[in-house]
């Protein structure tokens, strides 16, 4: 009886407890079909028509190869769960994560470049004769 409890318990859990927030899901939210390729379209950060249109285009050649692998990816993938993200900038943050790392830690270190010369600056100012000049001034 414990272990149903338990086991009711966990699965009420907030989804990123559980999830992976960025892995390739069905977006069954916006599905023509399966939602394999709404989810690809999200997991990818691309428009979910050009994912669509791409794979109508693909059928032309090679139709049972896509079709066979649409079903396959249709019952792999678990379907996306409703509260994924906390919003759109969390999203966004995650498949960058995810697509984009290198240009993602670069931008951030250049971030901390910039407020660590900021630091130095009023560091620098802090320490120097000007400041206890501008203070007694003031007082």
């Amino acid at each position: 009886m414990k272990s149903k409890h338990r086991q009711k318990h966990s699965s009420q859990q907030a989804p990123d407890d559980k999830q992976k927030t960025h892995r390739l899901y069905r977006n069954t939210e916006n599905r023509v079909i399966a939602g394999v390729c709404a989810g690809l379209a999200d997991y990818l950060g691309f428009e979910r028509r050009a994912v669509r249109v791409a794979t109508v285009i693909a059928l032309i050649p090679f139709s049972t190869f896509v079709v066979l692998a649409y079903i396959v990816l249709a019952i792999l993938l678990p379907a996306r769960p409703q509260n994924l993200y906390k919003d759109k900038e969390h999203e966004t943050f995650w498949r960058d994560v995810s697509n984009q790392p290198r240009n993602l830690f670069g931008e951030l270190r250049h971030r901390f470049r910039d407020l660590e010369l900021r630091l130095q600056r009023m560091e620098t100012y802090i320490t120097s004769k000007e400041y206890e000049i501008d203070n007694q001034l003031r007082d």
